[in-house]
């Protein structure tokens, strides 16, 4: 028990560094930087907002999306969230968690795999990663079990837009 406990302080304390080293907490900012050749119009197609409750609507031990979540397979949507690096102390990446709160897999267990998102950047794209201010991540949805260092993840999106949470 007291081993745990330590363990715990431990950990707490290099969280806390972390934050305070990044400056988490700070005011928000563009998280998203685009190569300097790409192009500056926006797309026509705007994407469909997916909420959490959603995406647990997938039986992450069937496989079995409900009919509304299949119908945005391959679709563009966005969806709010919270980054979590796969590398430790990673501020900036290619490949990332979302998650639906902050803290979510930094200890155990994870949330469950309807409640996880991998992202994957489109090419020449990377993320800004801020764990402790919300994000909306825009890109095509995939149903489909992927395994991280955190255990299975129900969903696949590919990467488009990163930027801060606005309501």
């Amino acid at each position: 028990m007291i081993d745990t406990s330590r363990r715990l302080i431990s950990t707490v304390a290099a969280m806390l560094f972390v934050v305070t080293l990044t400056g988490a907490g700070g005011p928000t900012e563009v998280v998203t930087e685009p190569p300097a050749d790409a192009p500056a119009a926006a797309s026509t197609d705007d994407p469909t907002e997916v909420g959490w409750r959603l995406l647990a609507s997938l039986n992450y031990r069937t496989g079995e999306p409900s009919e509304e979540l299949a119908a945005l397979s391959g679709k563009l949507v966005k969806i709010p969230g919270f980054t979590v690096p796969l590398e430790d102390w990673a501020s900036s990446a290619t490949e990332f968690l979302l998650v639906p709160y902050v803290g979510a897999c930094i200890h155990t267990p994870p949330p469950p795999p309807n409640q996880l998102v991998y992202i994957e950047m489109d090419e020449g794209k990377r993320a800004k990663l801020d764990g402790w201010n919300p994000v909306w991540v825009e890109g095509v949805l995939t149903i489909e079990m992927t395994e991280s260092v955190y255990g299975y993840v129900g969903f696949t999106l590919s990467g488009q837009q990163v930027y801060p949470y606005e309501s």
